[in-house]
C-alpha cells in the first residue's frame, strides 16, 4: 500500500492507517456497523487525530476510493490483442483478474448503503463497464473477421464478464469453501467452454 508523502509524512502515514482500517472493516462488518471509534482503535489513533484527518467517516472511504483502495481499469490494459480467441480471452480475464480481486469485491459489497450509494456507485461500476466495452468491441471485430458467429455483441460481452465477475464474487464471499479451483484453473477451462461455444467453424 502506497503512502503519500506530499506534506509532513508522519502524519500522511497516520492518514493512510486510518484510511487502511476503515477499508478492513468495511470487508469485515460494512460501512453501516462500523464506527469512528472502531476505527480509531484499529488504526491505533485518537479518535479526535481522525477527525482531525477526516471529517466523518464517509469522507475516509471516499478519499479510499480516489487514491489505491480501488482498481483502475483502463482499455489500454487489454492491448495488445492477438485475434487468437482463446489467447486473447484468456489474457482480457487475466488482466481483470489481478484488478478486480476478492478484496475489491468484499469492498463493494461493504459499501452497500444509501448513505454512499451515489458517491460510489460511478467508481464501483467503472471497472466492469471498462471491460464491457472492451469486449464489445473485441467480438464486433471478431465478426468482422468471421471469427465468431453472428450473436448479439452485448449478450457475448455480459456472458463472458459474468463468467469472470462471477468467479471473484464466489472467492471474495466464500473463499476456498466453495470451490478449491485456483483463478487460472478456472479462467483457462471456462475459456475453452466459452470459445467452443463462440467460434466460427
Amino acid at each position: 500500500m502506497q503512502v503519500n508523502t506530499c506534506k509532513g509524512g508522519r502524519m500522511d502515514k497516520t492518514r493512510q492507517k486510518i484510511i487502511d482500517a476503515t477499508m478492513h472493516l468495511v470487508m469485515e462488518k460494512g460501512y453501516a456497523s462500523m464506527t469512528t471509534k472502531e476505527i480509531a482503535e484499529y488504526a491505533h489513533v485518537n479518535e479526535s487525530t481522525l477527525f482531525r484527518k477526516f471529517g466523518s467517516k464517509k469522507e475516509i472511504v471516499l478519499s479510499a476510493m480516489q487514491e489505491n483502495w480501488h482498481p483502475h481499469l483502463s482499455s489500454d490494459d487489454f492491448y495488445p490483442i492477438t485475434g487468437d480467441l482463446y489467447r486473447d480471452l484468456l489474457h482480457f480475464s487475466s488482466v481483470y483478474m489481478q484488478k478486480v480481486t476478492p478484496q475489491f469485491v468484499k469492498v463493494s459489497i461493504g459499501l452497500r448503503s444509501p448513505e454512499l450509494y451515489q458517491d460510489t456507485v460511478e467508481g464501483i461500476m467503472k471497472v466492469p463497464q471498462v471491460f464491457k466495452d472492451i469486449l464489445m468491441q473485441y467480438f464486433e471485430e471478431m465478426q468482422k473477421l468471421d471469427k465468431v458467429i453472428q450473436q448479439d455483441i452485448e449478450s457475448l460481452a455480459i456472458s463472458f464478464l459474468s463468467i469472470n465477475f462471477g468467479f471473484v464474487f464466489f472467492k471474495g464471499s466464500f473463499g476456498e469453501r466453495l470451490t478449491t479451483l485456483s483463478s487460472d484453473e478456472y479462467i483457462q477451462n471456462s475459456i475453452k467452454v466459452f470459445v467452443k461455444g463462440i467460434q466460427k467453424v
